[in-house]
Order: structure tokens, then sequence, then C-alpha cells
């Protein structure tokens, strides 16, 4: 099968998660003798940042780790006909301009591939006003990265044409350690961006008062943190290490007792299943892990047997002191979390899910895939 998938960026991960689980699930496919072609913007928000404050290294662990993978420069006013000639499939995800969605819509319109519409964010909650934007009307379905934002698209008219596709671990990448030394393991850690103050108070009550209660040293990785949340969190006593590349945040877990899931407030309440993929990846590595208050209503995982749930700072301090003073917990749910990814949640699964996917549309008349 060729499959031509349209992204906001392949080759940087900064402040953009969906590169993680493209990557994994795009090499997938490759492995499957699948025809992949990707195509990201040259002038993309995260390519731009990512090359503005790392430089040419910033894009090394990616190509250390992912060396099948390569995308493609395109532009909304370039020739997108030549870049999906022959192709069976197109994906095109949320992060690209309206236009472009559009422009594929059309040609849509005169070919036979089919066209998807891959919505990873929680702005169909969050601003739907921007995701009507979109012209959705030359695509054949949509991917939603979780049920309750698939059932936003269902409200707007698309049926059985939506389909959840969720996020998953690349277990090529994120997996235990290999060899660990015993007492390895200090601190907690917390890899996310600040970005437009969505948990603030939610960091403060779940994550840095109690490690810092519980006398667990706190490191933090990420990017588009302003002056205030550094002053915030110096005032916990809270390490900023800045940008991590994916690729290598294997190698910060294994370095750490625990690792935490704050969600986003729109996860949190508005879009209860859907986990951030970080919860995928820490589980792979076997790092136990804490979360901020949740719903699994999807029922991905095992709340207290795979991590556990705090419901208020005060059982997330007395969480990471069992974590820091139990090894056999922290083992355990170390053992679970691995396990709950490699049976139901890596990217080779979700691989194994779109070619199931596809398979089911392509079984579809023409006419109603196009209804």
């Amino acid at each position: 099968m060729k499959i031509a998938y349209f992204t906001h960026s392949l080759a940087s991960c900064w402040n953009h998660g969906n590169a993680h689980f493209l990557r994994g699930v795009l090499r997938e496919l490759h492995y499957a003798d699948h025809e992949v072609s990707v195509y990201e913007p040259e002038d993309s928000w995260s390519r731009l940042n990512l090359t503005a404050t790392q430089g040419p290294a910033g894009f090394a662990a990616y190509r250390r780790e992912y060396p099948e993978l390569g995308s493609s420069f395109f532009s909304a006013e370039g020739n997108l006909e030549e870049l999906v000639d022959g192709a069976d499939v197109v994906i095109v995800h949320e992060w690209n301009d309206p236009s472009v969605v559009a422009a594929l819509g059309r040609l849509r319109r005169q070919s036979s591939f089919i066209l998807l519409f891959h919505d990873t964010h929680h702005r169909a909650v969050s601003d739907p006003e921007a995701m009507l934007r979109f012209d959705l009307s030359g695509c054949d379905g949509v991917l939603a990265f979780g049920e309750a934002l698939a059932a936003v698209y269902r409200d707007w008219g698309w049926g059985d044409r939506v389909f959840v596709w969720h996020e998953a671990a690349d277990t090529r990448v994120f997996r235990p350690p290999i060899d660990e030394r015993p007492n390895s393991r200090t601190g907690l850690v917390w890899i996310g961006n600040w970005g437009d103050d969505e948990r603030t108070s939610e960091l403060e009550t779940f994550l840095l008062k109690p490690a810092r209660e519980a006398g667990l040293p706190l490191r933090i990785h990420g990017v588009r943190y302003p002056e205030a949340a550094l002053d915030m969190l110096a005032r916990f006593d809270a390490e900023y290490a800045g940008w991590v590349a994916n690729a290598d945040v294997p190698q910060v877990f294994a370095r750490h007792l625990a690792t935490m899931h704050v969600p986003r407030r729109y996860y949190a309440a508005r879009l209860p299943g859907i986990p951030t993929i970080r919860v995928f990846e820490a589980l792979a590595c076997g790092i136990p892990l804490v979360s901020a208050p949740w719903a699994d209503s999807e029922g991905l995982f095992r709340a207290g047997h795979d991590y556990l749930v705090a419901e208020n700072g005060d059982q997330a301090r007395q969480h990471l002191v069992a974590l820091r003073n139990d090894p056999e917990l922290r083992l355990s749910l170390a053992e679970h979390g691995v396990e709950a990814i490699s049976t139901r949640h890596t990217c080779a699964h979700r691989a194994s899910e779109l070619l199931s996917i596809l398979s089911r549309m392509m079984a579809r008349s023409p006419l109603e895939i196009a209804a």
C-alpha cells in the first residue's frame, strides 16, 4: 500500500507530541512493507523553534533513532497533485493549514485515494470555531485520538466515518534499560511543556509541592516556560533542564525513580479517556508513574496496577513517599506498566489498527466512501 502523510513536522518534536507517535507508527508501516511518504512544511512552527533554540544538533537524536524515516518539504502553493500521485491513502494532520486540507480534498474528488483527517488535539472542544474552518468535505473519514473526541465529530455529522485511533509508545525506542545497575535511579522527573497556562495550578498542586514535601529532587524538561513559570519552579527547588529530544527520553526516565502525569485541563475535564503520549512512553520504559486525576473512560490502563492515581496534592505526596521507600512497589508498577503497553499500546498495534480501518473503508463502494 502507498501511504502519504502530511504532518506539521516529522523531524522536529519541539512542542509537537504528534511527532512521537507518527515516527513510531510510520516506521512500523515501513517494516510491514508499505510505501510511506511524509511531507512537512519547511517553515513549520515546531521546526523553526527547534532550529532557533538547538541548531542542527536538535535533529541528531531523531536521525540516530529513525534512520528508516525521512520527509520532504511541501508548500500549500506547490503542486500537491504530484505528491499524492499513485497514493492509495492520504492522511493529513490537523496542525496543517486549512488551505492544505481543502486542496487535498479537491484532489480527492478527482482521484481514487482514501483521504483521512487526523486530529490529535483538544481544539475541537477548546476552540471549535478554529476546527470548523477546516473544509473536510473532501475527506473520507476522521482519525480521532480518543472516543471523547470522536464523539465531537459524530455530533458534527461524521457518523461511522470517524474512527478512534489512540496514540501509543514506540517500543523500538521506549523500553526498560537493558542493564540497570542497582540504586542507579534517584529523584522525580517530569517532561512536559508549559504552554498557555492550561495546568499551572495543577502542576503546583500535584507535582511541585508534593515532590518537595516528599523530599524527592525534581527535574523538569520542556519548552515554552516563561519567566513567571521559571520563578515558580525555583520557589519549589525544582531544576529546570530545558528541552530534551524525544528519542533521548528513555535515557532520562532510566535515571529517575518515578514520573508524573499532569493532564492539561481540557483533557481532564472535556476529553476524558485521552492521556498524553508521555503516559504510554513512561509505562513502556518501566518507570513508575503517578497521575493527577484523570478519567480513563476507555479502560486503556489499570489504575492502581499500572500506575497510581492521586486525587489531591496530599495523596500525591503519599504516593511519592511510598515510591521513594518501597522498591517492591516500584518494581510492581514498572512490570505492570510495561505489560500494559506491550500487550495493547505499541505503535505496531496502532499500525495494525490503521490497516484494519483502511481495509474496512476499501471494502465499501466508492459512493459509500465519498458520501
